[in-house]
């Protein structure tokens, strides 16, 4: 993640995204963003913002925006789901597809690493159609590439079948701080939905199971072949635009990887990464911000108030 140099501080251009370290070694010590002048003035009852608090803990600088300082509210939060509400890649859904393929007796094993390069195809089908046009279709799969699509339909509906017993008992917990951003958004009356590439019903299952029936009843979700083009392409968060009634510009995404990061940027949408444990070593240099996750207090990282801020497009480095 790119970072200035600099230890002067000059306001950004509008055009300009600012990436920001969740935690910064001491003697680096400095402010994430202030308001414009002209935000300090006479507007200054329509538009607050404060200067981000500065946390310490083991030694580490953590930049965060004011609870108190609001700004222009996004229209609405979208968050992808897998390792964003939940890190589930490695010890769910690589779990889940190697134990479909060990019942179907399919002699394919996908390791971690492996796993992880898979991770930069959008989609579980898509994944599998992908590694076996490369290493070779199983003895067992079909010849005819309709009847092929149908074979791997089936592979993911039972990975997907196998995943929610995960989910269901909740044996993959929710990241910091997802629930508390979320109750932010929804007491605010700002919108929020889910968009992924994975499944609906393990979606759904995720935002039911850990996030409870009483928030799952105000987030909408966007998953699976609900769009023909998966990320990177833009589709799934222009649906949600379209289908919510907002402005892509007024939307705030919180993604993982790089390939939803280009997704969301490519729909004209703020991002802030929150890296998951396959996407540490991602080119997100395009993010309007990266964290390590969202946090909840005393580890917090940021909150509705720095999504607010960064609609403002209003920083110093």
């Amino acid at each position: 993640m790119a970072s200035s140099t600099s230890s002067s501080s000059a306001v950004a251009a509008p055009s300009t995204s600012l990436s920001l370290s969740c935690k910064l070694p001491v003697p680096r010590r400095r402010i994430c963003f202030s308001p414009s002048p002209s935000l300090t003035r006479s507007n200054a009852s329509c538009l607050s913002l404060a200067r981000p608090k500065i946390a310490r803990n083991r030694g580490a600088v953590k930049c965060m925006a004011s609870a108190s300082s609001t700004g222009v509210l996004p229209s609405a939060l979208l968050f992808d789901c897998d390792g964003v509400l939940v890190d589930t890649e490695k010890d769910g859904h690589r779990i889940s597809f190697n134990d479909t393929f060990a019942e179907k007796e399919l002699g394919v094993t996908w390791d971690v690493e492996l796993y992880g390069e898979l991770l930069k195809i959008g989609g579980g089908k898509e994944r599998m159609t992908a590694y076996f046009n490369k290493f070779g279709w199983p003895e067992r799969a079909p010849k005819s590439e309709d009847e092929r699509k149908t074979f791997i339909a089936s592979l993911h509906k039972r990975k997907t079948e196998l995943f929610m017993v995960l989910i269901e008992k909740k044996l993959l917990p929710l990241r910091p701080g997802v629930a508390k951003l979320i109750d932010q958004a929804l007491s605010n009356g700002v919108k929020v939905a889910v968009c992924s590439t994975s499944n609906e019903k393990a979606v759904s299952a995720i935002v039911s199971f850990l996030l409870g029936p009483e928030r799952a009843e105000h987030i909408k979700i966007f998953a699976g072949d609900v769009v023909p083009r998966k990320k990177p392409d833009p589709a799934i968060y222009n649906l949600a635009a379209e289908t919510l009634g907002v402005s892509p510009s007024s939307c705030v995404v919180i993604e993982d990887s790089a390939i939803g990061l280009a997704a969301a940027k490519a729909a004209g949408m703020t991002c802030i990464v929150t890296k998951s444990g396959y996407t540490a070593d991602e080119d997100f240099l395009n993010a309007d911000a990266v964290f390590d996750c969202i946090g909840d207090p005393p580890e917090e990282r940021f909150d509705l108030a720095f999504c607010s801020s960064l609609l403002e497009k209003q920083y110093v480095s």
